[in-house]
């Protein structure tokens, strides 16, 4: 046994020492009576341990309902008992670790003493015939809220210690997840309070049903909560090795060819401002730059000679050159969801006159192909990283309106020039830092894996 765990279970000792001397200090004879109550309350309270979830090292019972009604039916002492004897029982018949079942017996003595208290002092003593009222159920529904609360608390604690568990950590991924089943579940426990005043002890029987259906109701809520966790997790992984495979070829053309791998990721920059400017959404504005990033992966179809040649192509070779927008789009299209990214890398090589690589009519350019189209052509001219003797901003930028309305589309080029000219948006091409900066993978992951909705 390590210290901490020595000191861990000298603590809970001591507090089932004090909780057990509390109890005998506030009980009194008349609390433990009628006996048929004491025992059925008893009875529920075991039934509904067995009947328990249990999610991220913290345990949860219906049994809440049972123990509230010994604290607004009996006493805080009974009810402590009852928790006491509860929690002992369990702690055998499912052979738990000493400390833990330490912690549960002295959790179920603290709250019960704490929410007992509570309603003596609110509502005094409440006898069949001569009372318990809404405003008695009321104080019922508040009592088992903050005693709920206070024994998830105590619970969590105890976690820390001994594990190291994060108290928030804990709040957001169960008690916040509970939290709307266990207020059902202390609206039920208020009615069958008050209806124990009206009606007497058979009331009570009407919890176990309600003790049945509610711990059915919170279980299916655990287990739908733990799928969706489960249901998440698997797609980030999918989104990660579907993302990532596209994100292994780019980096292997990379490798081969770092002047268009870095060429892309200048398109991506020019085409995601370019978009903005143009007003298009953020998803919009995100996929034109997925598509610019990745509008050039065709090439690796291109073998050494045309990839790094440095003269004119013959035409054979220029039929090879024309594949590789297709190809590209062949293979992002696998990738689920990256449909419309593929369609705009498809088309990226189409002119505004409709006689591009694939003749593609202009109704059927995507906007963000043309985008890409203006990109793609300025920084070939500007791009100190080429094989082209790069030419001044200015004269790319006459270029770009001496084929605007036959190759590229004029309200692209005009929203280009205006971002050039008055934005300042550049690339610095020696900058790997730009490179990995525009490939953003993890954050690209989160996006893939994020739900989808479909683009126009």
């Amino acid at each position: 046994m390590t210290r901490r765990q020595a000191l861990i279970l000298f603590g809970l000792i001591a507090a089932l020492g004090a909780a057990t001397s509390a109890a005998f200090v506030l009980s009194e004879p008349s609390d433990w009576r009628p006996r048929e109550l004491l025992l059925l309350l008893l009875v529920l309270m075991i039934g509904s341990d067995k009947m328990a979830v249990e999610v991220r090292n913290v345990r949860i019972s219906g049994s809440f309902l049972a123990i509230v009604l010994a604290m607004a039916l009996l006493g805080p002492a009974p009810a402590a008992a009852i928790g006491a004897a509860s929690s002992a029982i369990d702690g055998l018949l499912a052979r738990r670790p000493l400390a833990n079942t330490l912690m549960n017996t002295v959790n179920y003595m603290i709250f019960p003493l704490v929410g007992g208290v509570i309603i003596d002092l609110s509502v005094g003593d409440v006898a069949p015939g001569m009372g318990g009222g809404l405003g008695f159920a009321l104080v019922v529904l508040v009592v088992f809220m903050l005693t709920n609360f206070l024994n998830f608390t105590l619970v969590a604690v105890f976690n820390l210690a001994k594990q190291g568990t994060p108290y928030g950590d804990a709040v957001r991924s169960v008690y916040l997840v509970v939290l709307p089943s266990e207020f059902a579940t202390g609206l039920l426990t208020a009615g069958v309070a008050y209806s124990y005043y009206q009606i007497g002890v058979g009331a009570v029987g009407l919890a176990a049903v309600v003790l049945f259906v509610v711990q059915y109701l919170l279980r299916a809520g655990v287990q739908a909560y733990e799928r969706g966790e489960e249901l998440e997790q698997r797609t980030r992984e999918l989104a990660s090795l579907q993302v990532g495979l596209l994100n292994t070829v780019l980096q292997t053309l990379s490798m081969r060819d770092a002047m268009t791998a870095r060429h892309s990721a200048a398109v991506a920059r020019y085409s995601r401002e370019v978009a903005r400017m143009m007003g298009l959404g953020e998803r919009d504005q995100d996929l034109v730059h997925t598509a610019a990033l990745l509008h050039d992966i065709g090439k690796f179809i291109f073998p050494d000679s045309i990839l790094f040649a440095d003269r004119k192509l013959t035409d054979d070779e220029w039929r090879i050159v024309k594949l590789h927008p297709e190809q590209g789009a062949k293979l992002v299209r696998r990738i689920e969801g990256y449909g419309p990214v593929a369609d705009i890398i498809y088309c990226h090589h189409e002119r505004f006159d409709g006689n591009g690589y694939y003749d593609v009519p202009l109704a059927s350019i995507p906007l963000g192909s043309r985008i890409i189209a203006a990109a793609d052509t300025y920084d070939v001219m500007t791009s100190r990283d080429s094989y082209r003797r790069p030419v001044s901003s200015e004269a790319a930028l006459a270029e770009l309106r001496r084929v605007s309305g036959s190759q590229l589309d004029p309200a692209v080029v005009l929203t280009f020039e205006t971002m050039i000219l008055e934005r300042g948006i550049g690339f610095r091409h020696a900058d790997e830092a730009d490179f990995e900066s525009e490939l953003a993978f993890e954050r690209r992951v989160e996006d893939y894996a994020r739900p989808r909705t479909a683009v126009a």
